[in-house]
């Protein structure tokens, strides 16, 4: 009856539509995820498994403002628990999150937050709108919740804060354009808030995240985004067709991603063996994700086009686990936005720790310090802009002997 040879047209066959994507949750493929046998006293030994608190100090982007839509007519609501960094809604397989993939580890973690009220929030202390010199408030808070937490040993559990700030900073400065250099009391805040930490909490790990690159994001704004939203969202938004105006935004970015960075370096942090800062970097060199009409990715943001969605907050929960993973001087300072459900790192037996300034090897040994010593130092700060914070860490190693009390460093000894 059908003498002729078969097409896909005569053959009345319909190509397999690729399936819609669910959720943006991550399977979970590590085999390494026993914790060490016995609680380290050394943060430099620290495993996932080991942590027992979670926390978490910002602004919106960490209170996961407008991670899902809302009815437009009314102000959008906090997701906490979708926040990349401390929410715990769900599980790892349906929502990606710092702390659910940290519950792969330990299910009995505490301090993440669940849903969006504020008496769920635990220990996520970030506030809508605070900027940097909030952070030294945000530290107290965060001291008080955990020295009152009747779940919590202040001095036995391991505790992993993650700071992210900057965003709000930035906005303001395009709105305001202060006559006080923004970079040096950005650093400062923030050197506060870190004071506070050190002196008050022990076991902690704190992750200072890099602030994004705000440059980018009016070019990918589309269809999707109505500009005046966005532009009400951050002021530097409406500056986009100035050139010189958005290189000026790059270089305030940068200072302040340089400034916390060599913060993270300074020697008064690394005087006690149960504390380290780590900055973590994948937001420095990290753009907008465009369509390939180039258009901002609708499925990574909000409403406003300036806050994250709840995929949003997955990929930064990915670059997040995955950055602390890797040794300092070799993180990934990008994000390639391709979705996956197998993009995050695995400890391996040999590297079983999150990775710290000392561990990395950065540091030279005690023992064999000598004026030769920065032969090591050079190309790696040449490559990370670090040289002042690691000339004071091998500066440090003579000098370990210090008091815990002494005063932390003088913002005005440090170059930006």
């Amino acid at each position: 009856d059908e003498p002729f040879l078969r097409t896909a047209r005569n053959s009345n066959y319909t190509y397999p539509t690729t399936p819609a994507i669910e959720n943006w949750g991550s399977d979970f493929l590590c085999m390494e995820w026993n914790p060490s046998s016995s609680s380290p006293t050394s943060v430099h030994k620290l495993r996932p498994a080991d942590i027992k608190v979670v926390a978490a100090m910002g602004d919106s982007l960490t209170t996961a403002m407008g991670a899902r839509p809302h009815n437009s007519s009314k102000p959008p609501t906090s997701w906490r628990g979708l926040s990349w960094s401390i929410g715990g809604d769900g599980v790892l397989e349906t929502h990606t999150t710092l702390p659910n993939i940290l519950k792969k580890f330990n299910p009995d973690l505490l301090g993440f937050s669940t849903g969006t009220g504020e008496g769920t929030a635990g220990l996520n202390v970030a506030v809508e709108g605070a900027r940097a010199q909030d952070m030294p408030a945000q530290a107290l808070e965060l001291v008080d919740r955990l020295r009152n937490s009747p779940d919590i040993d202040l001095e036995k559990d391991w505790k992993l804060v993650t700071l992210f700030v900057g965003s709000t900073d930035l906005c303001r400065y395009c709105e305001e354009r202060p006559e006080a250099p923004l970079a040096e009391e950005f650093v400062q805040h923030i050197q506060q808030a870190l004071d506070t930490l050190y002196k008050q909490l022990p076991k902690t790990f704190v992750n200072v995240v890099e602030v994004m690159e705000l440059a980018s994001l009016p070019q990918g704004q589309g269809r999707k985004c109505a500009v005046p939203a966005a532009q009400n969202s951050c002021a530097c938004l409406r500056h986009a067709q100035d050139p010189l105006q958005m290189q000026e935004l790059k270089q305030m970015t940068w200072s302040l991603q340089s400034g916390v960075s060599r913060l993270s370096y300074w020697p008064w942090y690394m005087q006690r063996e149960d504390f380290a800062v780590v900055v973590q970097p994948f937001f420095q060199n990290t753009f907008v994700p465009l369509t390939e009409g180039g258009d901002a990715d609708p499925t990574f943001f909000s409403e406003d086009c300036f806050h994250f969605s709840a995929r949003g907050h997955a990929e930064m929960a990915i670059a997040l686990w995955n950055n602390m993973l890797e040794p300092v001087g070799h993180k990934t300072t990008s994000n390639n936005f391709t979705h996956s459900r197998a993009k995050l790192k695995c400890p391996s037996p040999e590297s079983p720790h999150f990775y710290t300034l000392q561990n990395s090897q950065l540091l030279p040994d005690q023992a064999t310090a000598a004026p030769d010593a920065l032969s090591w130092a050079v190309p790696v700060a040449a490559g990370g802009g670090l040289l002042v914070g690691v000339v004071g860490a091998v500066v440090w190693r003579s000098r370990r002997g210090r008091p815990r009390e002494d005063p932390p460093m003088s913002l005005h000894s440090a170059a930006f």
